[in-house]
């Protein structure tokens, strides 16, 4: 019998590292990596069984989904630019967070939780054309369903700032500032 994405997250829904990232901004607005983390295995998922891969690779992709952006670190931090000032030049595009972040939380989802290479690979290379190629089926549908849910939320990200700024654009608002 197939799985539900509930029964094949659970464990990692309910980790306490994967927890942390409630608390993580992620592509501006008010989401975070948890949700956007979420939203991407769900999608990968519902691509899955879209396009009718065998019970183990929804599995398996769901799960790299799931795992993604689990890098553990916070790349706009002060500590994350002093380590990015080591380098300069062509090292430095190579270790920004965009080209490095898949490898870093493939090795740490790996460390935590109990992946195989196929799931290591797709979550390594989900930044594909700014990481390696995606190797696999798990992968080159995260990298869909990455990039899918990331456009969502940054068209959902701009909605919001633009209707900040239309706020402020009320007739109430520019009598206020005179």
């Amino acid at each position: 019998m197939a799985d539900s994405f509930q029964e094949m997250t659970e464990d990692i829904l309910s980790h306490p590292l994967f927890l942390q990232m409630k608390d993580c901004p992620h592509h501006g607005g008010e989401n975070s990596l948890y949700i956007h983390s979420v939203d991407t295995a769900k999608c990968a998922y519902r691509l899955a069984r879209r396009f009718g891969l065998k019970e183990d690779r929804v599995r398996a992709v769901t799960r790299a989904a799931l795992l993604h952006d689990f890098f553990g670190y916070d790349w706009q931090s002060e500590r994350h630019r002093r380590y990015m000032h080591r380098y300069s030049g062509w090292q430095r595009i190579k270790h920004m967070h965009a080209f490095i972040h898949g490898s870093h939380a493939a090795h740490r989802a790996s460390r935590v939780f109990d992946l195989d290479q196929r799931q290591m690979d797709a979550i390594s290379s989900h930044m594909f054309p700014l990481a390696s190629w995606p190797k696999n089926s798990e992968a080159w549908l995260l990298t869909l369903a990455d990039k899918m849910v990331a456009s969502k939320e940054m068209g959902e990200t701009v909605g919001w700032y633009v209707k900040g700024w239309c706020h402020k654009l009320t007739p109430e608002y520019r009598q206020y500032k005179q």
